[in-house]
């Protein structure tokens, strides 16, 4: 979108925080760089230009602007609507590999070279890889320095930083300011007293997103269809464990008007930056709310739903092949009984964690634990246990790779070539733990019924002739069309 000036002078001009993440204004005059919804007065037209990333803004020497704090904004909601491998780029550095694995790691899981990744992402971003993760350290960086009182060091080390000394250097150059300079600032504005750090390993934050969001269907569903010990919903909040790169962790998500509020508590501080990318993942917060309602309001059937409640998101995961592994168990029977299931799992295979605030008791068990099961002690019908055995051996040993980087389309491919795996499951697969905004289950049964009562065709092949014309939003239409069921998945518990 950076290149249309005409769009962008526009946004900019009328401070439309619709376009916040979409492209960035840098100020010629004052070397500041600045979101589109920027309180200021707009700079003159002949003093402004426009880059795709943060990233691209600091290569080229502007720093962010500390009004509007371009580097808080809600990422660009391209990168989790397109399966190409710049997207897929993007969903990877977000998820922390080019920390954890540089760039050859990157581009082996993308299947390209290291020099073909960074052509691509220099051309759309304007920014190689290398870029977008220290401008994803510096974002790190900031949080912890303006709402925790971790020694300086300390922020350092859980925002990536290999030295104090590069720390610093990065800090100062894209803030203006020095760390404790920050932190001072933050202090005076009440930055740093409304997000306290009230015990050692927690962080609080706030997780900005795109107006409108409808918070029923989205914390509903997670927490009705919460695995016992795993997740649970609590004091207003979705909670669950993580396990992540470094350690494991817990987090509580609480919707607000204006943000999602997130407590975190990290065994480890260097997952800081891969939770929150996959917390806003789950609940997909990214997304372009008003792009979507505008496309699904065009079907007059449609359009009712989506005005009665806009901003309707797509609960996902923050750990695709585990969604993956609790599709297989859910597959025809009831919400409780998957829940049923997945619990056995989990107090069988699961590894114990301790949860000093509510009921969390393990983390989710990984694909290699389960591949060590004993297939008869599972309490599933034969050729349910013959999938959940097939799926957990091929994510094991890397034959099926599930996790931000998919492709989309591949990964569809493989699903199929496995027992048991029939159109739904590997479409809410697709829709949920990968992410597709255009996934769509003409077969499930709460689609039909909804589809039929609001006169819409109720054969899988008609309904899926008729939700062409929603493309690429199909993953929305099904959230739109499951939610007009009075149904306790679609409204936030009491």
């Amino acid at each position: 979108m950076h290149t249309d000036i005409e769009r962008c002078v526009r946004a900019v001009q009328s401070k439309d925080a619709r376009f916040d993440g979409w492209f960035f204004t840098a100020v010629l005059t004052t070397r500041i760089y600045c979101r589109p919804s920027c309180p200021v007065v707009p700079p003159k037209v002949e003093n402004m230009t426009f880059y795709p990333s943060a990233a691209a803004c600091q290569q080229a020497g502007f720093r962010a602007c500390k009004r509007c704090r371009p580097d808080t904004s809600p990422g660009s909601p391209e990168w989790n609507a397109r399966a190409d491998a710049v997207a897929r780029a993007m969903r990877l550095i977000g998820d922390g590999v080019v920390d954890r694995e540089g760039v050859p790691g990157l581009a082996a899981r993308l299947g390209y070279s290291a020099r073909q990744v960074e052509r691509q992402l220099l051309a759309e971003l304007g920014a190689g890889p290398l870029a977008l993760a220290r401008a994803q350290r510096a974002q790190t960086a900031r949080l912890l320095i303006e709402t925790t009182a971790l020694p300086m060091a300390e922020v350092a080390f859980a925002a990536g930083f290999s030295s104090i000394r590069t720390f610093n250097d990065t800090v100062r150059e894209v803030f203006a300011l020095a760390p404790g300079e920050l932190r001072e600032r933050a202090g005076r504005s009440g930055r740093a007293r409304t997000a306290p750090r009230p015990t050692p390993g927690v962080i609080t934050l706030r997780l900005p997103y795109r107006a409108p969001l409808n918070p029923s269907n989205l914390f509903g569903h997670l927490a009705a269809t919460g695995v016992p010990g795993v997740e649970e919903w609590r004091d207003g909040a979705y909670r669950r464990t993580l396990c992540l790169p470094y350690g494991h962790g817990i987090v509580a998500l609480t919707p607000h008007p204006d943000h999602i509020g997130c407590r975190l508590s990290l065994t480890d501080p260097r997952d800081l930056t891969i939770a929150i990318s996959r917390c806003r993942w789950m609940l997909d917060l990214d997304a372009d709310p008003v792009a979507v309602d505008d496309q699904l309001r065009d079907d007059p059937l449609l359009a009712p739903l989506v005005d009665k409640a806009p901003g309707r998101r797509v609960p996902r995961t923050v750990d695709a092949a585990e969604f993956a592994v609790r599709a297989v168990l859910g597959q025809q029977v009831s919400t409780a009984a998957a829940r049923t299931h997945a619990g056995r799992l989990v107090r069988a295979h699961g590894v114990p964690v301790e949860d000093a605030e509510g009921g969390l008791t393990h983390l989710f068990p990984t694909s290699k634990a389960l591949a060590a099961l004993d297939p008869d002690t599972l309490a599933l019908p034969r050729s349910r246990r013959t999938t959940l055995t097939t799926l957990v051996a091929a994510l094991a040993d890397g034959t099926l790779k599930l996790d931000p980087g998919s492709d989309w389309d591949r990964a569809r491919v493989q699903l199929a070539g496995l027992p048991g795996f029939g159109p739904w499951t590997i479409e809410v697969v697709a829709m949920r733990a990968l992410g597709d905004p255009d996934a769509f289950l003409p077969t499930d049964l709460g689609m039909r019924r909804a589809a039929a009562e609001l006169g819409l065709p109720a054969t899988p092949a008609a309904l899926t002739a008729r939700a062409a014309a929603w493309r690429p939003w199909r993953a929305y239409a099904v959230q739109y069309l499951w939610a007009s069921d009075d149904h306790p998945i679609n409204h936030l518990p009491a």
